[in-house]
């Protein structure tokens, strides 16, 4: 479907017109993926919020939150981004607040701005408690807060993105909530509990992870207001389970009295965006060669640390083609970035035609999890970011980057 939709950019991508390297986002795909979420809030009574660690395009802010229940951050700077441009400064949405462990600072500056504050062990909960009931009381605010649990399930292939994998830093296994109530602690103060195990998941996942957490936090599921499912719910995608979804959460909410929340990343912007870039050179050396004016390392760094292979789109005869493995087409060439790292590499690829400077390609599905880990690894500058929209065909430039961006980050 995304090659599909894309098909419609070939003239664009053929006149050269467009700023390379650069993001292009199609504002009409988003749309289209922020339909099904608003389905499944309406239907399910669910409230979905948009996690900005995996697409923080704020540019689309107002498009995102008329669709959506707010945001949710993983820290302060994200907690703000939220509070500013998507929520109206908390008037249009809730703001949730997550944490690996907040600094004195990092919570001092996002308690104020948070609807839920959500905490990864008890050793935080413990420090920052009486502040949060306090400014509670204070504040005359209806502040949640919630702690973040580890069913101990996997169901990640991968251990860099599992966070049940053995091991883990995030969330309090259930032998840790024994402990301290052992200790003669209680949950007084604590409203709701996150997890989080999927990553682009289907439905069959999470009902396996929900049986696991039913069984292991059964004592403590009755005395909450509210559930987070987390992210990694491919609920845009095609072939994703929508009615059984609603069904899973509707009986959930009803059996423990609770608010559910969802908080996708991936299923925003899945399928609605491509990274385009140039070929700077074709050379050979023990296999033909071709450098483009992108990086692996810098620009898509998931493709090395998942790892996976992208699709690729291409312009030929006035038609969009998508490559092929090595060997498939007649010309096959390794696609590199251009940093001293070695390992700076997209893959080797076949095309039908030779490659040659000048050429353009589309690395497919490059919105999420990618815009937002670019790195200036190098001094490489930074794509640019351009929105496009395949049902009107309006091209609007959104941002480009410079030798200032690169400096400016450094001292």
């Amino acid at each position: 479907m995304q090659s599909d939709t894309f098909k419609k950019f070939e003239p664009h991508l053929a006149s050269n017109k467009l700023p390379s390297p650069c993001f292009v986002v199609d504002e009409f795909a988003i749309e289209r993926n922020l339909k099904v979420l608003a389905y499944v809030q309406e239907r399910s009574g669910a409230k979905i919020l948009a996690a900005l660690k995996a697409f923080s395009l704020w540019h689309l802010a107002p498009q995102i939150s008329r669709s959506l229940s707010g945001i949710c951050a993983s820290g302060y700077h994200e907690a703000r981004l939220g509070f500013e441009e998507y929520t109206n400064k908390g008037e249009n949405g809730e703001v949730h607040v997550f944490s690996t462990a907040f600094s004195d600072k990092e919570f001092n500056a996002s308690l104020p701005i948070a609807h839920h504050m959500v905490f990864n062990s008890f050793s935080q909960w413990d420090k920052f408690k009486s502040q949060c009931l306090a400014y509670k009381d204070t504040a005359n605010n209806n502040l949640q807060l919630g702690l973040r649990i580890n069913p101990e399930h996997s169901e990640g292939t991968t251990p860099l993105y599992d966070p049940c994998a053995a091991g883990s830093r995030l969330g309090i296994p259930a032998s840790e909530f024994i402990a301290y109530h052992k200790k003669g602690n209680n949950l007084d103060g604590v409203t709701g509990l996150h997890f989080h195990t999927l990553c682009e998941q289907g439905l069959a996942p999470l009902k396996r992870t929900l049986a696991v957490i039913e069984e292991k936090f059964a004592a403590y599921l009755p005395q909450m207001q509210w559930v987070n499912f987390g992210g990694g719910h491919h609920i845009s995608a095609p072939e994703y389970d929508v009615e059984g979804l609603i069904t899973l959460i509707k009986n959930f909410a009803k059996k423990y009295n609770v608010q559910v929340y969802l908080e996708p990343g991936e299923a925003i912007a899945i399928r609605a965006g491509v990274l385009m870039s140039e070929v700077l050179d074709v050379t050979n050396t023990d296999r033909p060669q071709v450098i483009l004016d992108t990086s692996a390392t810098c620009h898509m760094p998931d493709t090395l640390e998942m790892p996976y292979r992208a699709d690729i789109f291409y312009s030929s005869g006035g038609q969009l083609h998508k490559a092929g493995l090595a060997g498939e087409k007649k010309y096959t060439y390794r696609l590199g970035g251009m940093t001293c790292l070695a390992g700076d590499v997209m893959g080797d690829y076949s095309f039908d035609t030779p490659l040659t400077v000048g050429d353009r390609l589309l690395f497919d599905d490059m919105a999420h999890y990618t815009m937002v880990k670019t790195t200036t690894f190098n001094g490489i500058q930074l794509p640019a970011i351009v929105l496009w929209n395949s049902d009107t065909d309006k091209i609007n430039v959104v941002r480009e980057f410079n030798y200032d961006d690169f400096k400016t980050r450094l001292s």
